[in-house]
């Protein structure tokens, strides 16, 4: 089996700028994650424009589309900003692809000090292997289905509709 792994931004690949103390983009931190994660399964990197997914258009979900309908790998894991990842789910499972597609982030960039990111990219990466079909959000050890799942932005975690 091989891995589609697609980066779009978010709070995962975001870089701290120490002169001005500002998160921001610059290039993905996708290939050191998947050197450090020493993952064993081989991965095919998309590394799409990097936003924050507030600042994400139709054009952008189309584009992340785009690159899971072109994947001709069977198991999807798009790192995703956790703010509108559902509504970009909700693009990918109207689509009804045949593929696993898995979406994760981070509430901590991967570069700060006690990340979620590391964790929930290996997570997303072991369940994109085993589940069947469909689009899931894979964040802080659980899953749920993309119209199963909302953001609890108060407790910081996703949950169950």
């Amino acid at each position: 089996m091989t891995l589609r792994l697609i980066a779009t931004g978010g709070t995962f690949d975001k870089h701290y700028n120490e002169l001005n103390g500002v998160l921001g983009f610059a290039d993905s931190h996708l290939p050191e994650v998947v050197k450090r994660s020493r993952m064993t399964v081989p991965v095919t990197l998309d590394v799409l424009p990097l936003l924050d997914s507030l600042d994400m258009q139709d054009a952008d979900r189309q584009r992340v589309l785009a690159s899971c309908q072109d994947a001709s790998e069977k198991a999807v894991v798009i790192i995703h900003g956790t703010d509108t990842m559902r509504e970009t789910a909700a693009v990918l499972g109207a689509a009804r692809l045949e593929q696993t597609i898995v979406l994760t982030g981070a509430m901590i960039p991967y570069e700060i000090a006690n990340s979620d990111a590391l964790f929930n990219l290996g997570f997303a990466c072991g369940v994109a292997q085993v589940l069947p079909a469909g689009v899931y959000v894979a964040m802080n050890g659980q899953v749920f289905p993309w119209d199963n799942v909302q953001k609890n932005r108060a407790a910081g975690v996703f949950q169950q509709l």
